[in-house]
């Protein structure tokens, strides 16, 4: 079976003018199945993001291959979708006119597309807010409209940059299970970068956990633990030991706790 998405011995090295090349990631092999979700975990600084950059086509790769669906990854590509910390939602345009910006860009045809954004805003809780404008809207409810922007032209892969890590805790946890929810629905492959290990272990089938730049993945954990989950699954025994594992790696790459570098 063809990977979803596929790293092979990927290096990144960063050249800046007047000073020594920055070595970001080196001999990253992953390979992600069709529908898996997997969060990257790790500190700042580890290659966790270069990666998504990579998935994405917005950085060139220094050694290694990369591949969405068996094609390599050259150059930018229509089917990744992206979300970041920020929905960076336009303030001029209502919901329903941001979900619809990938449409509009990529020329989609506009009644499939309107179709597909008025299900995916109703999927995901935001029925009712269309033609709202984002200030009128909670950061959660942003965030779930950037979710539902990354989705309208039906990517094969979602790659996730830390989506949740400027929402307050209790958010955090609901927009953790409504993510969740969403996935379930949908089983789009999703790459998931986090530094927060409970929410790792709350959402995804695997866990791949990164060294210190320059970034090399040090555990590559399953998480075979039946869905949906929700927040009291973390104090479950088999959440504890998964969490226990990933902290582990941790104190074994940086030599200090994890708990210092990982919410």
């Amino acid at each position: 079976m063809v990977a979803s998405l596929e790293f092979k011995d990927v290096n990144l090295t960063y050249q800046v003018d007047g000073r020594a090349p920055v070595n970001a990631v080196c001999g990253v092999s992953l390979s992600i199945g069709d529908g898996e979700f997997v969060a990257v975990v790790g500190p700042s600084g580890c290659g966790k993001s270069s990666l998504l950059k990579l998935a994405l086509g917005l950085e060139m790769k220094t050694g290694g291959t990369i591949h969405i669906g068996g094609d390599e990854v050259e150059k930018p590509r229509r089917d990744v979708g992206v979300v970041f910390q920020s929905p960076v939602l336009l303030p001029w345009r209502t919901i329903l006119q941001n979900v619809l910006l990938p449409a509009d860009v990529l020329k989609l045809p506009k009644a499939e597309a309107s179709r597909n954004a008025m299900d995916l805003l109703a999927l995901a809780g935001l029925k009712g807010f269309e033609e709202a404008y984002p200030h009128e809207l909670s950061g959660g409810m942003q965030q779930r409209a950037g979710i539902v922007r990354a989705l309208v032209h039906d990517p094969r892969v979602l790659l996730m940059d830390e989506p949740f890590a400027a929402l307050d805790a209790l958010t955090r946890e609901t927009m953790s299970i409504e993510l969740q929810r969403i996935w379930m629905a949908r089983r789009k492959t999703i790459v998931f970068v986090t530094h927060n290990i409970s929410e790792a272990v709350l959402l995804a089938d695997r866990i791949v956990v990164m060294s210190a730049r320059p970034g090399r993945i040090i555990s590559d954990l399953q998480n075979p633990e039946p869905r949906p989950r929700d927040i009291r699954f973390l104090s479950q025994p088999a959440a504890s030991e998964l969490s226990g594992k990933i902290r582990e790696s941790l104190d074994r790459a940086y030599g200090i706790p994890a708990r210092e570098l990982v919410a």
